[in-house]
């Protein structure tokens, strides 16, 4: 077990041990961003968060609270800090944070990571700087205001000599730090803004870097477990014996489950000497289940069944105008209704955790999303103190949601606790797949009106889809207002009338947030039925949802993002000049469009598919984005590359199923990917922009799948509007 030292839960650190040649700084960032800003400059009254050690020999050390899953969070957040403090990027060492409220909001999720915490790691970084400089200023005997700095060195405006900040460590630990600092401008940015090289990108291609299943303590065991088939099903029996006499398991015992939100579903685990044994002994059980309740659940009937909610009144969400009445004014009337499964993270790297519980402690090694979450979790679990509780985060072979829900490390801990030994869990593909928290499936209908000049005077939207509310509440049958606002009622088209109505639907299996989450199927849906609704006025897809869109307006909120339709309409435009909208097309190709405001930034794709004798080709995918300040340039491009990929993916393959309340796929050969030689071109323009940074992991993936849809319409004047895409091959 790994010895901890707790700062001060209620000072900003001031002084440092001088014994160990460094000077920390330490800040708290509450989860608020309004919170965090008025506790920067009270240095009395918070808990540390991102720590800056800075030595002698002129290393700096950053600490990173938020989870690596590829997205280069580390990277991103810690550049920040250096940048303000003018450092040089190559003394740069980057250290993971083990999960702690003395870190502040650490769940790595809703792309909150630097929209949340970029001014608070500048003010971290700018105090830092500040006192290096005092303390340089103060060796010359001059004021402060005659010195600047430069890629780790303090240098004196008039002389022009210059002091290494290795070498002002000793007097700088002495300082107070300073209460009010001056910010650099953003023309002075070196890092923040650049493309800048990830810290981790060695240990990546080296193979270096440590994963959960990389994971080995002395005397660990290995462990799998099988659960029922159906959600929250018990076990009946099994054969112990035939699984205790494969070479290599130690034991046999069952796991109860936990009825919390995160709490293991249960199961038989096979305690094993390595993860082969365990596999299988896990083949050898031969369990009978009591399949329980959710055996009732096939995805067949539960379609029909909330589609013919959509198709009725359902629970008033928006009322905006009178609808009715301008439907009964209208030129034409335009109705759609649209269909989309579950859909499973599937990631790379399957759930898996390592545990040690002695005693009243606990270790954790494990890659999660959200280890104050975890480490909650683990410590009701125990019924021991959150001290007790040590998270250690690994790095993330992808997360898309998944692995900010603990139940995979409670099982860990469970196990450890029962054999007295330290374990490491494994889930296998068909574990993941068929065992998640999926995003839920829905059913929504869309009914617009057109005056006689083409203008939409009438939205209805009416959705149904089982809540994620439901698998923290069981029994709860309509939406959360929150699921409302990610692309339903904060819908930014200037319409007279609009109306939102939300069905009913029981959840029958775990339902959880995925990447994007209800704005996949609502911005699905809207983009789909806007360009149906351009065509039935007989306008170019383009002009009409500008025109859509509206005048420039800026919708009123209680944070400081705001939803700016001349922000949206601008990436919509860029996306539609980069790809040529307009131009002459070869034959059987053609062009469809999607906007989306998600997570407080602004997305617009513009796709190229071609379809030739029922095979299907997306050439090329234009998209523009929007997220306000960029901290790195790379990152973003990434993200919205992988965002395109994570689309196409759920546009083409992405379906989950039950029947009798079983999943129906279990690995990637059902719930398929896309591929290398399917992947198009992806084009990504940034907008430059000097508002407060927004969010940039998820935003990317509502606009594909319907910009490919109306895509494949302008050449075949087929509309689609269930997912996935199925009458095609992708080629």
């Amino acid at each position: 077990m790994q010895k901890h030292n707790n700062l001060s839960r209620r000072s900003f650190i001031k002084s440092i041990s001088l014994a160990s040649g460094g000077l920390v700084l330490a800040c708290n960032v509450p989860s608020s961003k309004n919170e965090i800003l008025k506790s920067i400059d009270n240095l009395n009254g918070f808990n540390p968060n991102l720590f800056v050690q800075l030595k002698s020999n002129g290393d700096l050390i950053l600490i990173a609270s938020r989870s690596e899953m590829g997205q280069g969070v580390r990277t991103s957040l810690t550049s920040v800090i250096a940048d303000e403090m003018d450092a040089d990027w190559s003394k740069v060492t980057v250290k993971q944070a083990t999960g702690d409220e003395k870190y502040g909001n650490q769940n790595t999720d809703g792309s909150r990571s630097i929209r949340t915490i970029y001014e608070p790691m500048r003010q971290m970084g700018a105090k830092a700087r500040a006192m290096l400089v005092i303390a340089a200023a103060n060796q010359w005997n001059i004021d402060s205001s005659q010195c600047k700095t430069q890629k780790h060195y303090v240098i004196n405006k008039i002389s022009k000599e210059k002091i290494f900040y290795g070498d002002l460590v000793e007097e700088a630990s002495k300082l107070e730090p300073p209460k009010n600092v001056t910010l650099k401008s953003p023309k002075d940015f070196v890092y923040i803004g650049k493309g800048l090289k990830s810290v981790d990108v060695e240990d990546f291609t080296s193979g270096k870097a440590k994963y959960g299943l990389d994971i080995s303590i002395p005397n660990m065991k290995y462990a799998t477990i099988t659960r029922c088939p159906v959600t929250f099903g018990t076990v009946k029996s099994f054969n112990k014996e035939k699984a205790i006499r494969v070479n290599g398991v130690i034991d046999i015992i069952e796991i109860p489950r936990i009825k919390k939100a995160f709490g293991p579903l249960g199961g038989i685990a096979v305690i094993a000497n390595n993860t082969w044994a365990a596999l299988q002994g896990k083949e050898a059980l031969e369990i009978t289940w009591n399949y329980g309740d959710n055996v009732v659940y096939s995805s067949d009937t539960y379609m029909e069944k909330i589609t013919k909610n959509v198709h009725k009144k359902g629970k008033e969400i928006k009322n905006d105008g009178n609808v009715n009445k301008a439907f009964k004014k209208a030129n034409k009337i335009i109705e759609s209704t649209f269909q989309m499964p579950h859909l499973v993270h599937s990631p790379m790297e399957v759930p898996n955790a390592t545990a040690y519980v002695q005693d009243e402690k606990c270790e954790v090694w494990a890659p999660v999303q959200a280890p104050q979450s975890t480490r909650k979790e683990v410590s009701d679990y125990l019924d021991t103190e959150l001290d007790n509780v040590t998270i250690n985060v690994t790095f993330l072979g992808g997360g898309f949601g998944r692995k900010s829900k603990p139940d995979f490390v409670v099982e860990a801990v469970a196990i450890s606790k029962m054999i007295n030994a330290p374990v490491q869990v494994i889930w296998t593909r068909e574990d993941d797949i068929q065992h998640s928290y999926y995003h839920a499936v829905s059913a929504q209908y869309m009914k617009g009106s057109l005056d006689e000049h083409g203008k939409v005077t009438g939205w209805l939207h009416r959705t149904a889809y089982p809540s994620i509310t439901s698998t923290f509440m069981p029994g709860v049958n309509h939406g959360a207002g929150f699921e409302f606002q990610q692309g339903l009622t904060n819908i930014p088209y200037e319409i007279d009338n609009i109306r939102c109505e939300n069905g009913k639907a029981e959840a029958y299996v775990r339902i959880g947030w995925l990447r994007s989450v209800y704005n996949i199927i609502h911005g699905f849906s809207i983009n789909v039925f806007a360009d149906e609704l351009a065509v039935a006025a007989n306008k170019d897809p383009l002009q009409f949802r500008l025109d859509l869109i509206g005048s420039d307006r800026i919708y009123p909120s209680d944070n400081d993002y705001k939803l700016d339709t001349s922000r949206l309409k601008k990436v919509l435009n860029i996306a539609a000049k980069n790809a040529g909208w307009g131009k002459e097309l070869p034959k059987n190709h053609g062009f469809g469009l999607a906007v989306h405001y998600s997570f407080y930034t602004y997305v617009a794709s513009v796709v190229e598919v071609s379809v030739i004798n029922d095979k299907l080709k997306v050439h090329n995918i234009y998209t523009a984005v929007d997220c306000g300040t960029v901290v790195n340039t790379d990152t973003v491009k990434a993200q919205l590359e992988g965002a395109a990929i994570f689309g196409m993916s759920l546009a083409f393959y992405g379906k989950i199923t039950a029947k009798n309340g079983i999943i129906e796929q279990s690995n990637y050969h059902d719930y398929k990917m896309l591929r290398i030689h399917e992947t198009p071109n992806i084009h990504i323009e940034i907008v430059k922009s000097k508002e407060i940074p927004t969010g940039i992991g998820e935003p990317g993936v509502p606009v594909i799948a319907p910009a490919i849809i109306n895509a494949i319409f302008s050449v075949t004047g087929k509309r689609y509007k269930n997912l996935p895409l199925e009458d095609y091959d992708l080629v």
